[in-house]
């Protein structure tokens, strides 16, 4: 990868030889590699043993939970916040863990409508949920700094999958309540 880093740098008009350069290409890998570590990733690996029995179906929702990620079309990123609800059948993940998928999803290059289909159907699958909401809101650096250059906007994408699909009930108390 840094032989490929230092080839991008001569291509751009610089020299990778120049004392600021020089280190570049390790930093770049090692900086690529964390940004990306979610493909080292599964879902068993990052819940663990955090799924306890619960004798309650009250909604369980985690708001703002902070999120970085790598748009796949032009490896920028996009920043942001996401809210995940869940209404329990038996099961609840530790909150920590909700967290943990959002990270385990969102680094890797990813789409954010992607990212949020994702996360739902790791929570449904994980928690076997009567249903599950969640809404994501991001900046793109890519609409930012390039293309349209739009600074204030923000981007929002939601899934909602079982009882949060069927009962308009069920998801308009999850959007009001991340609200």
């Amino acid at each position: 990868m840094q032989e490929e880093i230092r080839k991008l740098l001569v291509a751009m008009g610089e020299d990778p030889e120049r004392q600021g350069l020089i280190k570049t290409p390790e930093r770049v890998e090692r900086s690529l590699r964390y940004l990306t570590r979610g493909y080292g990733q599964t879902l068993e690996e990052v819940v663990g043993g955090a799924l306890f029995d619960a004798e309650g179906d009250d909604m369980v929702i985690v708001r703002d939970i902070e999120f970085f990620s790598m748009c796949e079309h032009h490896l920028l990123p996009f920043t942001g916040k996401c809210h995940v609800g869940y209404i329990p059948k038996g099961k609840v993940l530790g909150v920590s863990k909700i967290a943990r998928i959002v990270d385990m999803y969102a680094r890797r290059l990813q789409l954010q409508e992607r990212l949020t289909r994702q996360i739902a159907e790791a929570i449904m699958k994980v928690t076997g949920a009567e249903g599950v909401g969640v809404v994501m809101e991001a900046r793109h650096l890519c609409m930012q700094m390039r293309g349209v250059e739009k600074q204030h906007s923000v981007m929002t994408t939601s899934s909602a999958l079982g009882s949060f699909r069927r009962e308009a009930a069920t998801r308009n108390e999850f959007l009001r309540l991340i609200k």
